[in-house]
């Protein structure tokens, strides 16, 4: 298998990223920020419920959220990557099934929906067989065109 060299850098900010996503998705985690808008919440009268005391949490809640936004997203991309060469194996694995769907996500907007026409069709096919267990391909599809 050939891998790409990591950076340092970007090992680091692997590392992080996974630490992150495992530590801000716990009851903990969820606990401490629920921690933190109850002692704003309290603190309010201390401050007289004053411009600044609601601009500290507003400025905390939108860096947080910034932030989030961009380690969920690595995560997500992470795992959607794992799954998708999951599905290309077991795709490319089993005999009978259609190659053409190894990568489909590289697809563009177009094709894609041209191939799930053409599912579509397969679906109405195997509807209209008395026998469930008949199979019919993606050419038979095509040539219904």
């Amino acid at each position: 298998m050939v891998q790409k060299k990591k950076s340092r850098l970007g090992e680091l900010l692997e590392k992080f990223s996974r630490l992150a996503t495992q530590a801000t998705g716990t009851s903990a985690a969820f606990i401490l920020a629920l921690t933190i808008i109850v002692v704003w919440g309290i603190t309010g009268p201390l401050f007289h419920f004053s411009d600044t005391w609601q601009l500290v949490i507003n400025t905390g809640t939108t860096i947080v959220t910034f932030l989030m936004v961009f380690l969920i997203q690595r995560s997500q991309n992470k795992d959607a990557l794992a799954i998708h060469l999951k599905l290309n194996e077991i795709v490319a694995a089993l005999e009978g099934a259609s190659n053409r769907l190894i990568d489909v996500e590289d697809l563009t907007e177009e094709e894609i929906k041209l191939l799930h026409d053409h599912y579509q069709k397969l679906v109405g096919m195997a509807k209209k067989d008395m026998k469930l267990t008949t199979s019919h391909s993606v050419e038979e599809a095509q040539a219904l065109i």
